[in-house]
């Protein structure tokens, strides 16, 4: 990987340093994870949550407006056993980005990798509690997801998941109005792949082509948000059933 790249490179903004403190972090968690006792586990429970997610917002997942953005998201942005390759065509272009990319976009950046960085920490923390308590990740139901998930230590970090999806949706949502950004793309298709970085290009041009796709992102983000606030209340005030939500959400 590229660490020594990432510290070696001067990141003048304050934009520029967030992305790189980050990728940062993110690089040295993908290396203790990838070494991890409960790597597999976390893979499980990464899993289960995508489905879990797919049930709670059914309605959105396989409606023809939303379903490209939602797949997305649980494909690409929840799916870390696939995008190390990516993850590490990041770090290698790290230098290049601070240099020509403008600071909002580098913040949309950082955000993606906060996003991530937090989703896979907590997948592996519920693992290790679920290794505590002698369950095993594979054959995880909804009782024990919610017991684990109310002895976690970064609750805080949930909330903040949460906030990431509405900030980054609708940065994501503003870029892919810019008619130029698909343009470019479609012409840095072949560089990109001489440069070996066809692993990043194909996730930016995958995201681009589903928020376009995509009706009004603003409701989406609105009910997203919404529904995983009140999923995360339930499950923290013993609900029954946890993941049922009132039909006006």
């Amino acid at each position: 990987m590229y660490r020594e790249r990432l510290v070696a490179t001067e990141a003048r903004t304050e934009s520029a340093r967030r992305l790189q403190t980050l990728l940062l972090d993110y690089h040295d968690f993908r290396r203790l994870k990838a070494g991890h006792p409960l790597v597999e586990s976390a893979f499980h429970l990464a899993d289960w949550q995508a489905e879990r997610l797919k049930a709670t917002h059914e309605d959105l997942y396989h409606h023809p407006g939303y379903h490209h953005g939602l797949e997305f998201l649980l494909t690409d942005l929840y799916a870390p056993a696939g995008m190390t390759r990516r993850d590490d065509n990041i770090d290698r272009v790290f230098p290049k980005m601070v240099k020509w990319l403008p600071d909002n976009l580098l913040d949309t950046f950082a955000g993606l990798v906060e996003l991530n960085l937090i989703t896979q920490r907590l997948d592996l923390e519920l693992a290790e509690l679920l290794e505590q308590q002698g369950i095993r990740a594979d054959s995880i139901n909804t009782d024990d997801y919610c017991a684990v998930y109310r002895q976690s230590r970064m609750l805080s970090q949930r909330e903040r998941q949460i906030s990431l999806v509405a900030e980054v949706g609708q940065q994501l949502d503003r870029y892919v109005r810019n008619r130029t950004l698909g343009w470019l793309l479609s012409m840095t298709r072949s560089p990109a792949e001489m440069a070996d970085l066809t692993d990043l290009h194909s996730f930016l041009h995958r995201g681009y082509s589903a928020f376009r796709k995509m009706d009004d992102v603003e409701l989406l983000i609105d009910r997203l948000v919404s529904r995983e606030q009140q999923v995360m209340r339930n499950i923290l005030n013993h609900h029954p059933d946890p993941f049922s939500l009132p039909g006006d959400l």
